[in-house]
């Protein structure tokens, strides 16, 4: 285990790009990690424990599950660190709140600003790149939300842009005309608010900087058509291959809410993951980009310890992960803790706050003060190399 925790600072000599990949629905924390030399755990799950071939040790404790292999090779090859008993204090299992928590880094109040909007104005606090944030899915994440922060949300990058499904091109560039007019700054604002200038004019700006990514874009990895984080993670490749500014990407993959099926659910989820960032990372190696690129993947909460039979219900402690040639590979945090004593209410406990990581990203690999996003100090994983 890497006993890796501090309160150091690391300046990066090149930017690093942040790819987040949020695994929605509450990730099964022991059938991902699994204490596979815990008896306990089998004691718990009888029909939902997995033996044998089914897992791929990571040491003489805990392995990966066995649909994770290219994640392993590269934990084999020290770019994966895994943070183990991840959670927040008085955990809820609401997948709303839970995620809402995550997603504002406020465990115990409400909020509508997210910590990677927050990162995004600090990043770019004049607003000058309406795609230094981009979201690839439907909707905006709660996470990438702040005042005066535009963000592009995309779902299918080489349709992306305004009025595309308008048929008739002089149709199509006479309403963008309007658009573009109602957008434009005036003496006066009128009925058009500043949040709704900028946020419009942002919009058409990243609408014709992302419409360039995949002309410009040319790899000879081929991702799977039928997976669909394979195709974000895809859209991802353009754009950051493109150059175009963007720093922070987001992505989601699910649903993990495994309460039935969970052995066949639970598992084509992570093969598609797996093979999907076996395939990101072939690409970003091959433009030259792996070394200015992390990945981060974290779900709102575990699942209980014991199964229900054919699954598992919700629980709290989970695990996350970090990705990435500048990430000090290994295991962080404390091994799963089964016993009577060391649970809470039959869930993991979790032992390491989630801000914890969200300031070892933000101060070691962003170059962002952690308390300008976070507004409080942190404990540090040095996970960075």
């Amino acid at each position: 285990m890497v006993a890796a925790k501090g309160n150091g600072h690391r300046r990066t000599t090149r930017p690093k790009n942040l790819v987040v990949i949020q695994l929605s629905g509450g990730n099964d924390y022991l059938n991902t990690v699994v204490p596979y030399n815990d008896g306990r755990y089998y004691d718990y799950r009888p029909v939902m424990g997995l033996k044998g071939e089914s897992v791929l040790p990571l040491d003489d404790r805990v392995g990966f599950n066995a649909e994770m292999r290219p994640i392993k090779r590269m934990f084999d090859q020290g770019k994966v660190a895994v943070v183990m008993g991840v959670g927040y204090p008085e955990p809820n299992r609401s997948h709303f709140r839970s995620m809402d928590i995550w997603h504002t880094a406020e465990p115990s109040a409400s909020s509508a600003e997210g910590w990677l909007g927050k990162t995004t104005k600090v990043l770019d606090p004049e607003g000058a790149n309406p795609v230094t944030a981009v979201n690839f899915g439907r909707g905006l994440p709660r996470a990438l939300a702040y005042p005066g922060v535009s963000v592009a949300s995309v779902g299918q990058l080489e349709a992306y842009g305004f009025l595309t499904g308008i048929a008739g091109a002089a149709k199509r560039d006479a309403l963008l005309d309007v658009m573009a007019r109602i957008y434009q700054p005036s003496g006066e604002q009128g009925w058009v608010s500043e949040r709704l200038l900028g946020t419009g004019q942002g919009a058409l700006r990243g609408a014709d900087i992302l419409q360039e990514a995949p002309a410009k874009y040319k790899s000879t990895v081929e991702y799977p058509a039928d997976n669909a984080i394979a195709q974000s993670l895809k859209g991802i490749a353009q754009v950051l291959t493109a150059r175009v500014g963007t720093r922070i990407f987001y992505a989601n993959h699910g649903s993990f809410d495994t309460h039935t099926n969970e052995l066949v659910n639970h598992a084509r989820l992570w093969r598609e993951l797996s093979i999907a960032l076996d395939s990101f990372w072939q690409d970003l190696e091959e433009h030259d980009a792996a070394d200015d690129t992390v990945i981060m993947m974290f779900s709102e909460f575990g699942r209980r310890i014991a199964d229900n039979g054919s699954g598992t219900d919700h629980g709290s402690g989970g695990v996350s992960f970090l990705i990435g040639n500048a990430v000090k590979g290994g295991l962080y945090g404390e091994y799963p803790g089964l016993a009577p004593a060391e649970q809470l209410d039959g869930d993991v406990r979790f032992n390491t706050d989630f801000r914890q990581v969200y300031a070892s990203v933000l101060e070691q690999l962003l170059d962002v003060e952690a308390t300008a996003v976070l507004k409080s100090q942190f404990e540090q994983l040095q996970m960075a190399r």
